[in-house]
């Protein structure tokens, strides 16, 4: 059964497809701004956990359409 899925897989191209890979960096990027200046200023928390709230909903949405 695991040889089936890792031959699909190599035939797939899964492990070589980077075409999501730029998006992920610079997401990950501004969350880690974010959670830096989050650290540095408390206030602000609420209004990210909003932001990052709707980001998540947002993606759930896209995914479970596509």
């Amino acid at each position: 059964m695991a040889g089936h899925i890792v031959t699909f897989i190599v035939r797939m191209r899964i492990w070589k497809d980077n075409s999501g890979q730029d998006m992920l960096e610079y997401a990950c990027f501004i969350a880690a701004i974010c959670l830096m200046y989050a650290a540095v200023s408390p206030t602000i928390v609420t209004s990210l956990s909003t932001i990052f709230s709707k980001i998540s909903v947002q993606a759930a949405s896209a995914a479970s359409t596509s």
